[in-house]
């Protein structure tokens, strides 16, 4: 299991200066490292949407270090998000309620809703606690790519424009939190992550699943998302092969994310063999698009992974970096 790192003292005053003074910290949570600025700052706030692409209608993640801080950013608690906070804070679970006054349109992508989050990861709490506000965070990378879950990952792709980056080790979880709106007649399953659809279910009973007409919009949501550069199709394992000869007689070289070896060695062709633990896939998903994205290929192919509902934050971010959602 990938180590949690700790701030030393003076990491973390470096990084609450920033935030105080309106600059950028790109921290680790346990799903993928954030764009953090102070979520009082407009322009701040701002500054996140310019640095990462983002379109301004897209509403922003508010972290906090504990559910006691809720009733400043929402106009009211309800019951469900009790419950749910009780079961999973801190954790990879985003809720979305009417928000208060305090929480401002640039935060809420001009929306009556704000998404909120108390993550469990040791350095956000470090970071979180010492800054003594809300931290608004989407994942620290370009709007629309893969999304970074090694500190290394923020600095190839956002350089400078990051004023510290901290160092926090490898995300665990690997990929983006839960979201769950509670601010329609019956609790809405937005964004499916590491906490399941039954999970949820355990502890409020029913819900609904995907958006309708009246849904917030929340981050992830895009047809095309978490896409590496290259192209990416996915592939039935038994296809597989034959799609790779069919590419390389084209003259074309391929990458392949796969759950098993390949049955023969090509010249022309990456593969990663992941396996078929969930946590593990996960886990590695996004820095192994990053690593065949940079393998020269043509095109990305992956193997199909399970239908199971288990694996429904995998399908989900595959199908989206596919441009194909489901």
């Amino acid at each position: 299991m990938a180590r949690l790192r700790r701030a030393t003292q003076k990491e973390l005053e470096a990084a609450v200066t920033a935030l105080r003074n309106g600059d950028l910290v790109a921290f680790p949570t346990e799903t993928v490292y954030g764009l953090g600025a102070n979520a009082r700052d407009p322009a701040a706030l701002r500054r996140i949407f310019e640095v990462k692409g983002r379109p301004a209608d897209h509403p922003l993640i508010l972290h906090l270090d504990s559910a006691r801080f809720l009733s400043r950013w929402v106009a009211e608690v309800p019951a469900a998000a009790e419950k749910l906070a009780a079961a999973f804070w801190p954790g990879p679970l985003t809720l979305v309620m009417r928000r208060s006054e305090d929480a401002s349109d640039v935060l809420t992508g001009g929306q009556d809703t704000v998404a909120i989050r108390i993550p469990s990861h040791p350095m956000a709490q470090q970071l979180l606690t010492a800054f003594g506000g809300g931290i608004a965070a989407p994942s620290a990378n370009r709007y629309g790519k893969v999304s970074p879950t090694r500190p290394e990952h923020v600095r190839e792709e956002l350089g400078d424009a990051v004023a510290i980056i901290m160092d926090g080790g490898e995300c665990t979880i690997g990929v983006e939190s839960t979201i769950v709106s509670l601010g329609g007649e019956k609790p809405r399953l937005l964004r499916p992550g590491s906490i399941t659809q039954a999970q949820i279910e355990a502890v409020i009973g029913p819900i609904e699943v995907g958006a309708d007409a009246t849904a917030p919009r929340v981050p992830g949501s895009s047809a095309q998302h978490y896409s590496p550069s290259t192209a990416v199709a996915i592939v039935p394992s038994t296809l597989l092969e034959s799609r790779i000869d069919t590419l390389l007689r084209d003259g074309r070289r391929v990458a392949v994310l796969a759950q098993r070896p390949p049955r023969k060695a090509q010249q022309g062709v990456t593969w990663i063999n992941v396996g078929r633990r969930l946590d593990v896939y996960q886990r590695d998903l996004y820095a192994n698009l990053r690593s065949l994205d940079k393998a020269g290929a043509d095109q990305i192919l992956v193997e199909e992974v399970p239908t199971k509902p288990e694996w429904a934050a995998v399908l989900d971010r595959l199908a989206r970096c596919a441009g194909n959602p489901r």
